[in-house]
């Protein structure tokens, strides 16, 4: 089977496809299929930007296709970053800046529970499909861990005793959200290749 998984991040690309490699299914990215465009992401919720980028893809490039969204909710923020992890610090942001903005936030705050929180919405064929995934844990008062990406270095899963940056990423796919999600998705795909 081959799918498209509707994301410019090679990171991310990268992650599922490691997750996904003892399948008999292809991942492709949004350069494989010659999709250059950013994809405007402008629900209000993260199960509507992943609706969003699956749905395009599809429309405009006629492949099956796959397309999370991450959230990043923190108790003492409201639950916020939220549906606006990604560009937290504004729209030309990065990861940095993001950590910088939520230590920032966070500071002389008690309570440090958090959670991430992936969906991942499937196109396929003429069906629809959502697949959640969350991790409870903490963020934490300064980063620890080169690994990862995003909030990794900050946000410490519970009953791990380290951040999902000190991990491999095998530990990490393991437990964390995306991979929960994930393997959601990959039970159900490896019914219907079947």
């Amino acid at each position: 089977m081959e799918i498209v998984f509707a994301t410019h991040n090679k990171n991310k690309l990268r992650e599922l496809q490691e997750m996904l490699s003892g399948y008999n299914i292809t991942i492709l990215g949004l350069s494989d299929i010659g999709c250059n465009e950013d994809i405007e992401e402008n629900a209000t919720t993260i199960v509507g930007n992943a609706e969003i980028k699956a749905r395009y893809v599809k429309s405009h490039y006629g492949y099956n296709c796959f397309a999370d969204d991450t959230g990043l909710m923190i108790d003492a923020l409201g639950g916020a970053p939220g549906v606006y992890s990604a560009r937290f610090a504004g729209d030309d942001c990065d990861s940095e800046r993001n950590i910088d903005k939520v230590l920032q936030l966070m500071a002389g705050k008690e309570n440090r529970n958090a959670r991430f929180v992936t969906v991942i919405a499937l196109s396929l064929g003429d069906t629809e499909m959502i697949f959640e995934g969350e991790v409870q844990g903490e963020i934490l008062t300064q980063r620890r861990g080169v690994g990862g990406f995003g909030y990794d270095s900050i946000f410490e899963p519970e009953h791990c005793g380290m951040t999902f940056a000190e991990m491999s990423p095998e530990q990490k796919n393991s437990i964390s959200h995306r991979g929960r999600a994930v393997k959601k998705l990959v039970a159900y795909l490896s019914n219907v290749s079947k």
